[in-house]
């Protein structure tokens, strides 16, 4: 007896608690500030382009090879209005077989690539989730903008006396 009581003040309690469920897709739960979605390449607003130079560190150090890149030589550095002798031609990601582990992020000497919040890009063909470097890109500008993301300082070499 005294079991279904403790029972039924349960059920009471909950019964006029607020509704912890989200009706998604008309709500959204709010994205935490470390949440890591998929990856996405991050632009130099001082000079105009991308921090990837398509080195493909992170293409050969990926688990699931769902990156490819290609790399050019830098227009920008020839007028001397960049200091990156190579800059990334294509760049695609398959976000269908990217496990969001961040080890791209890791390796990157350039900051060139962040893992974003976007988690949301399902598509309905198996290939669908294909993206290229305008894509890539323009979500990159879009989770700079949203974060504030400033490119880490290089550190100075000391001088030694």
């Amino acid at each position: 007896m005294l079991g279904n009581l403790k029972g039924l003040a349960v059920t009471l309690r909950t019964l006029f608690r607020k509704p912890v469920t989200h009706q998604y897709p008309n709500e959204h739960k709010p994205i935490e500030e470390r949440y890591m979605g998929f990856p996405v390449l991050t632009w130099d607003e001082q000079v105009g382009e991308p921090y990837c130079t398509g080195c493909m560190v992170c293409v050969r150090y990926c688990p699931t090879s769902c990156m490819s890149a290609v790399m050019k030589d830098n227009p920008l550095h020839a007028d001397g209005k960049s200091t990156r002798r190579k800059i990334v031609e294509s760049f695609e990601i398959n976000l269908g077989r990217c496990i969001v582990c961040g080890i791209c992020v890791d390796v990157c000497n350039f900051d060139a690539i962040e893992m974003s919040h976007e988690h949301e890009l399902s598509k309905y063909a198996r290939n669908g989730n294909r993206t290229n470097l305008d894509k890539l890109l323009e979500m990159g500008k879009e989770y700079q903008q949203e974060v504030g993301w400033v490119a880490p300082k290089k550190a100075e070499p000391k001088e030694e006396s």
